[in-house]
């Protein structure tokens, strides 16, 4: 081949690189199943020395918010505060239009907390899903008008249709439904993301205080988990509106725990400390391998520890992508200041 031919041929093959190929599409966020996902959260969001409204937190893109509920039998409200079952404590406003959501006095009962999560949904439609951790600090107090058919009726007339219900996991997509929660995540029956935008999906876990109260011998997780068998078996499975929590980190199933065996597959959503399950002998594939949905607490505590507060954005993403690859649904910690690590969507494990 003469030199002139080489460089011909050198220059037709330059000209065939530069010329734009058939494109993989790699798939974005919004087409991985809300199971198959990892985001991020904040910790005791409703906190006024962390944000002075509770939008700011919801502004951030996190993908969990907490609230800390005590149960007032003598008002019948359910107070928000981390210490004082007896008032409210919260950066909550009562809002009813996007423009209230940074106003206003705040300290709040949980209803008008949830009023500021719908009102802010309702001016960002493209935002979510969005998880609610509730922990209720002493528990339900039934016996006393505030157990779970009480709470039902209070998110139900605060969220509405946006909240994503038991039911909606159980639904199957051709018709009829799974017949436990387990089942349906176990068969992948977890929307998109993009089909859960603007919605809400809450869970409940027992309080530290409940935990710790001798006198106490029906836990949260419990009382809620009976009351989903027990709507189920009724054929009102459409009124619950929150999911149980198996709470802190355990080998195995840790549903076995329960003595209650008929409300072990009522459990879907597992909330655990992280070094549990990063070093700690507990194996998080087997959550993900279910498609159970598996929230990783104090995610700065992971070895080696860093800021719970003021990580560098390269610390905090590191340390996401790490716990996304240990097989988490969500890692949570009080990153305030980090947006950009706060709306992170991630495949998870």
């Amino acid at each position: 081949m003469t030199l002139r031919r080489a460089t011909a041929a050198g220059l037709i093959a330059l000209a065939a690189a530069l010329v734009p190929g058939p494109q993989a599409t790699a798939a974005g966020p919004g087409d991985l199943p809300f199971g198959s996902a990892t985001t991020v959260g904040l910790h005791n969001a409703y906190d006024p020395g962390a944000f002075s409204y509770l939008a700011q937190a919801l502004d951030t893109g996190t993908g969990l918010i907490e609230l800390d509920a005590w149960t007032d039998t003598v008002t019948k409200e359910w107070k928000v505060s981390h210490s004082n079952p007896l008032g409210n404590k919260n950066n909550c406003v009562a809002a009813s239009t996007p423009a209230q959501l940074y106003g206003g006095g705040a300290n709040k009962n949980l209803e008008h907390c949830l009023d500021d999560v719908r009102v802010w949904l309702g001016a960002h439609p493209a935002a979510g899903p969005l998880v609610v951790k509730l922990e209720l600090k002493g528990g339900f107090a039934a016996n006393r008008g505030m157990g779970p058919a009480q709470l039902d009726a209070l998110i139900a007339g605060h969220l509405g249709s946006a909240v994503l219900r038991p039911a909606d996991l159980l639904a199957k997509p051709g018709g009829g439904a799974y017949a436990t929660l387990d089942e349906a995540a176990r068969a992948g029956n977890w929307p998109k993301r993009s089909a859960l935008a603007g919605k809400v999906l809450l869970y409940v876990i027992p309080g530290t205080f409940e935990e710790q109260n001798p006198f106490d011998t029906l836990h949260t997780d419990v009382e809620y988990g009976r009351h989903l068998r027990d709507l189920a078996a009724a054929g009102r499975i459409g009124e619950a509106q929150v999911f149980p929590a198996v709470h802190g980190a355990a080998a195995g199933d840790p549903r076995t725990k329960y003595a209650d065996a008929g409300i072990r597959p009522w459990f879907a959503v597992f909330d655990g400390d992280a070094s549990a399950y990063v070093g700690g002998g507990v194996d998080p594939a087997w959550y993900d391998s279910r498609h159970l949905l598996l929230v990783m607490t104090d995610a700065q505590n992971v070895a080696p520890a860093i800021s719970g507060t003021e990580p560098t954005a390269d610390q905090a993403r590191a340390r996401v992508t790490q716990l996304a690859s240990a097989h988490a649904s969500i890692a949570t910690s009080d990153w305030r200041r980090l947006p950009e690590v706060q709306s992170l969507v991630l495949p998870r494990g």
